[in-house]
Formats: C-alpha cells, structure tokens, sequence
C-alpha cells in the first residue's frame, strides 16, 4: 500500500480528481465506495480491472522462498504445449512486489472454491502433491469454468484460455507438470500462489496473466457472478440506476460488503426482501460492487469491538471531495491501517486532528454498532453520518475539568469536599486515558448495570450510550438512573466494595455532571420532573476559614456552609429550581439529605461506636421507596437525637441537635410534607439517597490537610 507521501506523488490533483465521484458523501454506500476506490489506488492503481484484485491477499508471501509456482505454455503454434525452454514447463520461484500486478489476483474467500483468476491461493504449508493439482488446476478446472468459458467466447483473446483448456486434457502435459512441480520444490512443503506464463507469439515472451486481457475479463466476470446469485438468488440482477455513480448500469441486489449489511438476514436493510429483486429494492453497480467490498481493509481498521458487539467510526469530510481533502483522509485511513497500539479510530483521529487546520472543521464519522447473531443475523443500531470527534473528545476533557476543578470534588479548606475522589478510580480522577475510556464505553462500563458481554443484545444500554455519545445524540435521563440504580444496589452487597459503594456513586455523579454540560447537551428528558437533571452544574471551588475561625455551633462539624452551597449550585437539588406546579426537586432534595444523615450518622456508629452494622447498612439503597422514607427519617432523627443527649452527657458541650444542619432541612422536606404524595419516582429517589449517603460519610475534617498545615506551621517555627 503507497504512503501518504507516495499517494501525493501518484496521484497529483487533477489524476486524482478523475477518480472520485463527483458528489459528496451523503450514504453508508458513497462512503464505503469512497474508501474502496482509494484502497484500489492505493494497492493495484487505476484501470478497469484494478478493483477486481486482490493484491493484499497473499501479501505475506511477498519475498518468501518457493511462494510463486508458475506452469509455463505456449500457445504461438498450432496446438498447446508446456515450454520447453528453460527453466522449463515448470518455475518455482518467489513472488515479489514487482510481480503483484502481473499474477493478477483476485481471490475468492471459500473453502472449497477457486480463485476468481487463474492465480490460485493454496493453503498454508501444502505438500508438493498437492500444489501439483493446483498447479494442474489452472488448465483443468479454471479454464474450463462455466463461467470463464463464457467469458472467453465473447473475447477477442479468449483463444488462449481455450487453449489451456486444450492442453489440460492431455495426460502426458498433466502428469508432466506434476513432476515439474514436485522435483521444483524438492519434495518440501509450501505456502504458495500457482498461475501461469503464456507464449501467444512465436517470437514472443511469455506474458502474465495480468497482461492478457482474456484473463482479466474471466476473472471480472467470475467475480461479478458471485454478487447475483448469494443467499441462494438465481440471478439478481438487473437494469437500474446506480444508487453510488447515478448512472443506469446493470445492477445486482446481494453484493457483499464490508459491514454485512444489505443481505437477506439483515432485515433492518432489507425488510421484507425477496432475493431475487433485490437489485430493485438496492440496485448498485458491478463495479461499484466490487469497489464497495474493497473498502473491508480501511473499515476494518476504523473498527474496534466492545460489549460484544462491533462499533464502526468512519472519517469523512462533509461537503464537496476536493483533492486535499481526500489526501487529509488517505493518511488518516493509512496510519489507522498501520498503527499497530491499542488505540481506537477515535484516538487515531484525535492526535491527525491536531494537524488539521480550521479549513479542515468539515470532518466527519459514519458512526454505527453491529451485533453479530448466529445463522450469520446482524442487528445496526445508532447509526449516523453525523458524527464528530469533537463530542467524545468534549466529554473528556470536560469530566477530567470536573473532577479537577469542581468544588463538588475539591476544597480550599480545612474540611472534606462534598464527594471523595480516588486516584485509583478512573472517573474520580482527571487522567490521561479519559479519551480512551470514553471512545472504547468504558467510560459507561464503569457505572452502568453489569452483564455478561458473552450475552449481550442490541438493547444494551451501554451500547446504546456510546452510540449516543460518539453521534452527538442526548442519553435519556431515566436510562442513566436506571442502570445506576442497579448498578449500586448490586455493589452493596458486593465484596468488593468493602461497605457502601460510595466511590461508585461518586464516579456516576461525575458522569452525570459531565454529560449534562451545556456545551455537550448529552442528556434529555421528556419528564418534567427530571429537567433540572440534565441542567449543567454551576460549581464554584469551595472556600471557607480554617477550622480554627469557625465558630463551632454543631457538635464539631463545620458543615453548614458547605451543604448549603452544594445544594444550591445543583440543579436537580437547588430551592432555586422549586416549583409549585412541579414538586419532584424539592422531594429530590429531601432524598438527599436523608442519605447525608444516614451517611453521617452511619460513620459516627463505625468509628466512635465501632459498630460493625450502621445506619447505612440498616437503610441500603433497594429499601428506599416513597412508602417508606418518612419511617427511615423518623427513624434517623430519633437515632440522631440519641447521640446528641449521649454526647451531652459526656462533657460535649454544643447548642442544638448533631448534624442539625441537615436535620431542620429534613423536618422541611420530609416529616412536614407527606411522602405519601410524593411524585418522584423511584430511581430517581433511590440515586440521589445514595448521593446523599456518599455526601454523609464524606463530611468531616480533611485529616491530610490538616496534617499537612500543621507540618508547614512547625517547619516554619523552626525557620524562626
């Protein structure tokens, strides 16, 4: 395959403009003829016949011992005969760069066939018996083909491929090649490509078959013969429009194509499909056919499989194919082709879009995720031609931005932030594979629901979301709540997490408000209720005075300032976002700070209790319902009140109730107001009681910080 740099040089601007199709892309199709036709540019070149081959199929015998066997003929007198010159009827030699256009190959993917050309692919380390068949088989079997016969009675040339068919008649020319072939190799296996070198005139050399028109046409005509008759189809062909060129041509309904679509189990394609029209119902063009399917090397490399099913991210440029555009997108499918890391076709493209400058803003993807069934069924879902990196990239940087600045994860204080963060946590830490994690669905295998990817299904949500977020589609509301939800429920009781998933809750929180950034409008709702939701936060870094400055009124917990703060700058929590007509935030809120007492309180039982079962276990995440959460508040006020007076019994001495701070909001929200009437639903109450639970354990002094300070002050008094 040519170089970005030999690509440029090949084809100048105006050979190249002669080569592309002169609309821009507006379907899977032209996109895919797109790719094919540079992929044949780029491997055989131009030319009527150059998409026919197939120069990459045998590409790892290039410049290997005894890979190209060749039985000589000559054909120039009046009857057929092997050569009888040197080297012989016979030549084992191997195959070079030089020799890939003049073999002619066009290979044809089946067990038991043979190759569309008269240079045939063997299997791998074939005894000599056996490429002594093949070799026999170049006059036997291909020259005597049906559809190879046909061709040649049309063609001016297709004397010659009778005359081969001639000579594979006689016993003694046959068993001659045989003893060719078997004393060429010296009785050791090869990996080899068998063909043949014709003499067609008496003073002539022996030519390739890639320099015999005759050959050519039987091999395009065998090639073409397969895109009519698959999935059991007689004959689907017929005259139409090309649906690639716009041009009437003969068109064929069950061509392949490099993401298996438009085939007679692909019912997402072809609903309702009857085999033999279906040139009608997709009519596109024998050779637009054959270009299409010649895009499988550069689709395949912008591929990359996830949640058991395969994600397609193709580059583009929207608007009209000019020159350098499709010279921006010739190095970007090379360097997909040869990059050999890890990396996804959205990484690839990252670091060539750095380079691209502000003309280039037209680029684009084919996005799309297949799951592959059994009985060879395909299910396409999330599929768009308007893709950008720019929304993967966005969401990205916009977490690690998150995470990294928001107060709702930092502090300048001497007090915790609101939630933990966890270098050892992906989405709790702003990192450098932030990128990969979106555009692998990492990013969502994290916090979503867990399944068995052996098992998945084309209504995975974690698909489902990629798609979305790759396409620049908005993720439901209730979808993420949902799959967090179970995700959660399912980590309480798992032995991982040692406790209350409280990294997990804070890693889905994360993500939430990273999707909901303005900028990205990655969330929607059709529930009013759920509005402020998907409304981007407005966090500030929290500054508040040291602890010393504080005027402790609650039992030692510094907090007010900090609850208040984070509840106003959250939309689906803030009294900004109350309203009379809609109640579901302030029942949101009330969720909330009932799992900041259970967290609080519950970290009070394990540490200055050493209780081995708290309030957190006592109220897991599944045991929240509307029916019950005014019985679980009364129940952890009362808990509250009773540490309260234990306290005030040993010396504490401090106005007002513990944790008051939440308590007078939760008489506001909970215990006045009846549950019972409550409108918010059930993983939307569940999610943000676990919020608040993650909030509640998390509230007490910074340690390190303090830690920290107090280092700096006795380093300093010992400067003094």
């Amino acid at each position: 395959m040519l170089s970005p740099n030999e690509f440029r040089d090949r084809y100048p601007e105006s050979e190249l403009s002669d080569e592309l199709p002169d609309s821009p892309v507006s379907s899977l199709r032209d996109l895919q003829y797109l790719y094919g036709k540079l992929y044949t540019l780029a491997t055989t070149g131009g030319g009527e016949y150059a998409p026919y081959l197939t120069p990459d199929a045998a590409r790892d015998l290039v410049d290997t011992d005894d890979s190209l066997i060749v039985v000589r003929i000559d054909v120039s007198g009046d009857e057929p005969k092997l050569a009888d010159d040197a080297p012989g009827p016979v030549l084992v030699t191997r195959y070079t760069n030089d020799l890939i256009q003049q073999v002619g190959h066009s290979k044809y993917p089946a067990a038991r066939g043979i190759d569309h050309s008269v240079t045939h692919q063997a299997g791998r380390n074939s005894d000599p018996e056996k490429l002594a068949r093949y070799a026999k088989e170049r006059l036997t079997r291909w020259a005597t083909d049906d559809v190879v016969t046909t061709a040649a009675s049309g063609h001016p040339e297709g004397w010659v491929i009778n005359r081969l068919a001639e000579l594979g008649t006689r016993e003694g020319a046959l068993e001659a090649i045989e003893e060719a072939v078997v004393r060429g190799l010296g009785g050791e296996s090869a990996t080899a490509l068998l063909t043949v070198q014709v003499k067609t005139e008496r003073d002539g050399d022996y030519r390739w078959p890639g320099d015999i028109a005759a050959f050519n046409e039987a091999m395009r005509q065998r090639k073409l013969s397969k895109l009519v008759t698959k999935n059991k189809a007689d004959n689907s062909s017929g005259d139409a429009t090309d649906l690639v060129t716009g041009e009437p041509s003969r068109t064929v309904g069950t061509a392949e194509d490099p993401q298996n679509y438009f085939l007679g189990k692909q019912l997402e394609k072809f609903p309702g499909l009857d085999i033999e029209n279906a040139w009608r119902s997709h009519p596109i063009s024998e050779d637009a056919a054959v270009t299409v399917m010649n895009a499988e090397a550069f689709v395949e490399a912008c591929t990359y499989r996830t949640f058991g099913a395969k994600v397609y991210y193709l580059p583009y440029f929207f608007g009209q194919l000019t020159p350098e555009r499709v010279y921006r997108l010739y190095e970007m499918l090379f360097s997909a082709v040869e990059d050999g890391s890890d990396a996804t076709p959205i990484e690839l493209a990252y670091m060539e879009e750095r380079e691209l400058d502000d003309s280039d803003a037209r680029l684009r993807f084919y996005v799309s995720a297949v799951m592959p069934h059994q009985m060879s069924r395909y299910d396409v879902f999330g599929e768009t031609l308007n893709g950008r990196l720019h929304f993967p990239r966005e969401l990205a940087f916009t977490h690690n931005r998150f995470v990294r600045n928001a107060s709702a994860f930092n502090t300048d204080t001497d007090w915790t932030a609101p939630l933990p963060k966890n270098d050892k946590w992906g989405l709790l830490s702003a990192n450098d594979e932030q990128l990969h994690a979106v555009s692998t669905g990492w990013y969502f295998y994290q916090t979503f629901a867990e399944r068995d990817d052996a098992e998945a299904d084309a209504d995975d949500p974690r698909i489902e979301a990629l798609v979305s977020v790759l396409s620049g589609d908005a993720i439901a509301v209730d979808v993420l709540l949902e799959e967090y939800v179970t995700r959660i429920i399912d980590g309480e009781s798992d032995d991982d997490f040692e406790g209350f998933p409280s990294f997990l809750v804070a890693s889905q929180f994360a993500q939430l408000c990273a999707l909901a950034d303005g900028d990205l409008d990655l969330l929607k709702t059709n529930d009013p209720g759920k509005n402020q939701i998907a409304l981007k936060p407005t966090y500030e870094r929290l500054t508040m005075p040291t602890l010393e400055e504080i005027l402790i009124a609650d039992g030692g917990y510094p907090a007010e300032q900090k609850l208040e703060s984070f509840i106003d700058e959250t939309p689906a929590l803030s009294p900004a976002h109350d309203d009379d007509e809609d109640s579901v935030t302030s029942e949101r809120r009330g969720a909330f700070l009932l799992g900041a007492l259970v967290g609080d309180i519950g970290s009070y039982q394990e540490y200055h209790e050493d209780r081995s079962t708290t309030l957190v276990d006592q109220y897991p995440v599944k045991s929240i319902t509307r029916a019950r959460i005014k019985k679980v508040t009364q129940e952890t006020v009362a808990k509250t009140l009773t540490y309260t007076r234990q306290e005030k019994k040993s010396g504490q001495r401090y106005p007002g109730t513990k944790a008051e701070h939440i308590v007078e909001r939760l008489r506001e929200t909970v215990l006045d107001p009846d549950p019972d009437d409550w409108e918010i639903d059930t993983d939307d109450l569940r999610f943000y009681y676990a919020l608040g639970v993650t909030y509640g354990m998390n509230d007490h002094p910074d340690w390190d910080q303090q830690s920290s300070d107090a280092n700096d002050e006795l380093t300093a008094d010992e400067e003094n």
